[in-house]
């Protein structure tokens, strides 16, 4: 080793002085030990540091990697423990966000292959990088990671002296002498690791231009796959770790004294590492359960730090109308400008509330994670799948995927969705919690037999296999599912993006045979109960301490209704108010969802009945500028352009399907919902068009009710809006010119004054000279507008307005182009400009002189 150490320490100072010389493809180290000698003073491992550090400024990405990956095949673990913190906050970033590390967030195969393939192969599970952790986790070294970076309440409960509930902190606290401050966490180089991996989901910030990278192509997804698929296998037994010695395997983490007594709240869960260490009399016994710590690890590694942001005493507090009542007033306090400094309770609720708000790249991760824990889970052997076939036969992999979901996940992953429902925002990027819920609900979408089924509708049946599931996660179906209805009531339906988000959350609940184990598992929670001690449920979800591993768990309980009872107390707390999913609340709420989805359907029809008319329907001298544009429709033309065909149609199927889901599940009635969609005036009037606003008549006008301003907040209807004022003085358009327009005004007005009396006299005619001055000199639609509120319509004052000319059609852009284009196309056919102007003129009389017997015309028939 000394004569190892010092070839080692004579390349290290060639390098730092010529950096090109790093790490030689074939390295032979024959330097003579007085070699050592020479520099007495030199710390090793420092040294390697140094010269690390330096390297990854001058030296490109993949020179790096590669010289990397021979310090540690070269290097002991004695000299590699001083690099690995710097290591692992190189690569994943500080826990501050200050420093990115490697970016593995952005980083995307078909950007950046190059580096891409190197960064997945250096962080591979089978990887040098883990090979420097196993490397390192054989010699029992331990590293020091700050509390403060913790998930809120795993710090807050340290920082009080508070043991957390998770076994992942057990035996890891370190205080320091003068207390209070500095709390670090010693952990095995496994644990620093995945901690750092896990968090930098989170603490690390997306850099400004990646917005719109996919995440499901990111370096950083695809290694959350692999490390799951590689930890928590669906097939075989977890794969052992890489040793340095062939000799053996790596020994587990020893459990670390405790420097200061702690209480323990909530349920208090031991490992099943300690478990298994404290009663396991061979080390080379069982190799699969040796290593069942590290697929512990990871999964309680990435559920406290992506899930645990919100501790259950808290939200339970929060579901008390007094607590919601005192964080409303804080609200209120800080939205005035004259306020008192808010109390100490009132702080922390409202921390609570919104101190954590996770991104929808956390969620998409978090869904990942779901999906395989259900794939995990459902890969135990059919005879291995009843709680009653536990024999010491069983694997330790076999109880740990029985155990994950309900005891790792399941609270946590309550808490953090009812958050989300409660604090996102009300767009479309709800989608991605949405999916999250939904794949969580389904775990019969990743059963091994998912493969086998056939595409008939009976097999699509969900299977009384899977009743137990749902009635333990009752709380997930129910009432994260009316927290969902109070959503959508308050969301645009017609966006397509929206009217998906409801279709998708109807589908899934319509499953046959769903909304009975639903119903079934609501029945067995509003069973007469027995006398059910304070927190009895701890009796089947906490382990015992006594026996083997395998015997430790304790018997299983057949009570359904106490199953069920026990899952919702532990959640909402004994003194819960619940609220069944097919009871009258929420019944109500459904109609009122079936309601606005008819109110949808019918304004997206609408939306594209007037677009069609709008194209359609437009004279073709409009676009030459001779006709007037009308500019009081009631949809502007860019929500058109946005909305567009394909979208309303999309909007519609949507919303069909969904309404025809939502009857199925809640056995809503045809006559039911035609009463209600009177009831509420959502059909149409005699010429085919939307009613007004629901409002009442008051006496300055209609008043808008609630449901008349929820309908305008959502475009569902609308006010015919006109302009009522001089057409003349109109605020000038974007497609006019302004100073034209204000040049025209002036030489119309003044015309208009000088020639005032003949104009007036030749309108005033009974032949045809009149009937053609009239229709030019008069507004046409002027005696047919009408006020905008209907009630006092006729005791309007209306100021006559006599013939005047208008000039302005001339300052349109779309006029000038035009005519532009006319005198265009004439000089391709050798005629002037004023041969092609007396034309223009021509042909403008003779369209004149048809609308005026038109006019004229049709003015006959309806006398």
């Amino acid at each position: 080793m000394p004569s190892s150490w010092a070839a080692h320490s004579c390349h290290l100072l060639a390098r730092l002085a010529h950096p090109v010389l790093w790490f030689p493809k074939v390295a032979v180290f024959n330097v003579p030990q007085e070699a050592a000698m020479a520099f007495p003073h030199l710390q090793q491992p420092s040294f390697l540091l140094a010269s690390l550090k330096a390297d990854s400024v001058n030296k490109p990405f993949a020179q790096r990697c590669q010289d990397l990956v021979k310090v540690i095949e070269d290097f002991p673990a004695k000299e590699l423990h001083a690099i690995f913190p710097w290591l692992v906050e190189s690569i994943f970033g500080s826990l501050d966000g200050v420093l990115v590390g490697w970016n593995l967030r952005c980083l995307q195969g078909r950007v950046s292959p190059v580096e891409y393939s190197i960064a997945m192969e250096f962080l591979d599970p089978g990887g040098p990088m883990m090979k420097l952790v196993y490397k390192l986790q054989a010699e029992d070294y331990k590293f020091d990671f700050p509390v403060s970076y913790l998930p809120g309440p795993v710090k807050a409960s340290i920082q009080e002296r508070v043991l957390p509930d998770s076994p992942l902190y057990h035996n890891k606290v370190q205080f320091p002498p003068t207390g209070g401050l500095g709390l670090n966490l010693a952990l095995n180089p496994f644990e620093y690791y995945m901690f750092f991996f896990a968090l930098s989901l989170i603490t690390q910030k997306p850099l400004p231009g990646t917005l719109h990278i996919r995440t499901s192509d990111c370096a950083y997804f695809i290694l959350v796959d692999r490390y799951l698929s590689w930890f928590l296998p669906t097939e075989g037994s977890v794969l052992p770790a890489l040793s340095s010695s062939p000799g053996g395997p790596n020994p587990s983490p020893a459990p670390r004294t405790p420097t200061m007594p702690f209480a323990s709240y909530g349920l208090h869960h031991t490992s099943l590492l300690k478990r298994h260490i404290s009663h396991q009399t061979s080390v080379n016994a069982d190799p699969a359960s040796h290593e069942i710590w590290r697929s512990e690890t990871l999964l309680q590694v990435f559920v406290e730090m992506w899930l645990h942001h919100y501790s259950l005493e808290m939200y339970q507090k929060m579901q008390s109308p007094h607590a919601k009542l005192e964080v409303l007033h804080y609200r209120l306090s800080v939205s005035s400008a004259l306020h008192s400094p808010a109390q100490p309770s009132l702080r922390a609720l409202h921390a609570y509330q919104e101190s954590f708000t996770p991104t929808e790249e956390h969620v998409l991760v978090v869904r990942l994670l779901l999906k395989h824990l259900h794939a995990f889970s459902n890969s135990l052997k059919p005879e291995q799948v009843s709680p009653s076939t536990h024999s010491h036969a069983t694997s330790p992999l076999e109880e740990f995927k029985r155990a994950a979901v309900p005891r790792f996940v399941q609270q946590k992953l309550y808490l953090f969705l009812q958050h989300c429902f409660g604090h996102w925002p009300l767009d479309a990027s709800f989608r991605a919690v949405l999916e999250m819920w939904l794949s969580y609900l389904q775990p019969w979408r990743y059963a091994p037999e998912k493969q086998a089924q056939s595409s008939d509708c009976l097999a699509r049946c969900v299977s009384e296999r899977w009743a137990p599931f749902v009635q333990e996660n009752l709380l997930m179906y129910t009432k994260l599912f009316v927290g969902f209805l109070s959503r959508a009531l308050r969301t645009d339906l017609v966006s397509p993006k929206n009217a998906l988000m409801v279709f998708r959350v109807a589908k899934v609940f319509a499953q046959p045979n769903l909304a009975e184990m639903i119903q079934k598992g609501e029945q067995l929670f509003l069973e007469p109960e027995l006398v059910i001690p304070h927190r009895q449920h701890r009796l089947f979800t906490a382990p015992t301490f006594t026996g083997s591993f395998l015997s430790s768990w304790p018997p299983a309980v057949t009570d359904a209704s106490f199953k069920v009872k026990s899952h919702v107390y532990s959640l909402e707390g004994q003194d819960c108010k619940y609220t069944p999913m097919f009871g009258p609340e929420v019944r109500t709420l459904v109609l009122r969802l079936a309601q606005l989805i008819t109110q949808a359907k019918q304004t997206a029809k609408s939306i594209s009945d007037q677009c069609g008319e709008s194209t359609a329907g437009r004279p073709f001298l409009s676009w030459l500028g001779f006709c007037s544009t009308d500019t009081n429709s009631s949809y502007a033309a860019n929500d058109l352009d946005e909305i567009g065909q394909d979208s309303v149609r999309k909007t519609d199927e949507y919303l069909e399907k969904a309404l025809e889901y939502l009857c199925q599940m809640f056995r809503l009635s045809e006559a039911q919902l035609t009463q209600l969609t009177l009831a509420l005036g959502t059909t149409q009037d005699e010429n085919g068009k939307k009613q007004l606003p629901d409002c009442v008549v008051g006496e300055d006008g209609l008043i808008l009710t609630p449901l008349g301003r929820y309908q305008i907040i959502n475009g569902l209807r609308r006010f015919d809006i006109e302009y009522q004022g001089d057409s003349e003085l109109q605020p000038i358009r974007s497609y006019e010119i302004a100073s034209l327009v204000r040049v025209l005004f002036r030489l119309s007005s003044a015309i208009n004054r000088r020639f005032a009396g003949p104009m007036a006299a030749l309108c005033s005619r009974a032949d045809f000279l009149g009937s053609f001055c009239r229709y030019h000199l008069t507004e046409p639609g002027l005696a047919d507008r009408h006020l905008l509120s209907p009630v006092a319509r006729g005791c309007a004052a209306r100021r006559p307005r006599g013939p005047r000319l208008s000039l302005r059609f001339l300052g349109s852009y779309r006029t000038l182009l035009s005519l532009l284009l006319a005198f265009f196309v004439a000089s391709l056919f050798c005629i002037g400009p004023l041969p092609c102007a007396l034309l223009l003129v021509l042909g403008y009389l003779l369209y004149a002189v048809a609308m005026t017997l038109l006019t004229e015309r049709s003015k006959l028939h309806h006398l």
